[in-house]
């Protein structure tokens, strides 16, 4: 139940030619302290509710635990939320043994794509694509939770 993953910045949008699929997502938090964050999220029609811990110093890793819920609970827990919410469309791209999630998102965080790597360990070897630009690993204000109380537009 331990994430880890690179998060980069994205610098151009071939990402778009190579996924192998995409879908809608919407999220909100009914907790975002630092310390253990409570997501809401619906995933097309799939929905999930995630708890995460802190990120370690670095910012590579962090309890995750995540279960699917009906779409129907989550439509309701979102309307207890926390204010903000996360409006993006996720794609998946392979990348010889990782798939890259790139996010490109909409609403309050419009302009913004991130990239996250899962990896298997924090000083795991990868090849990262030219469209990748900065790394932002462990940088707090590209927190999803973060984006949903300071967004992109504001920056």
């Amino acid at each position: 139940m331990q994430e880890i993953e690179r998060k980069y910045l994205v610098k151009s949008e071939h990402y778009k030619e190579i996924a192998y699929t995409s879908y809608k997502i919407i999220q909100a938090y009914l907790n975002s302290h630092p310390k253990r964050t409570t997501r809401i999220r619906t995933k097309g029609e799939q929905a999930f509710i995630t708890v995460k811990g802190k990120s370690s110093a670095d910012g590579t890793s962090r309890f995750e635990w995540e279960k699917e819920i009906e779409y129907s609970e989550a439509k309701e827990l979102l309307k207890f939320c926390e204010p903000g919410k996360i409006e993006k469309t996720r794609f998946l791209v392979k990348n010889k043994s990782h798939t890259i999630e790139v996010d490109e998102f909409y609403g309050n965080n419009s302009g913004l794509i991130l990239a996250e790597i899962e990896l298997n360990s924090a000083d795991e070897n990868i090849n990262l694509p030219e469209w990748l630009g900065k790394e932002v690993t462990g940088k707090p204000e590209y927190y999803n939770s973060a984006l949903t109380k300071n967004p992109y537009k504001d920056w």
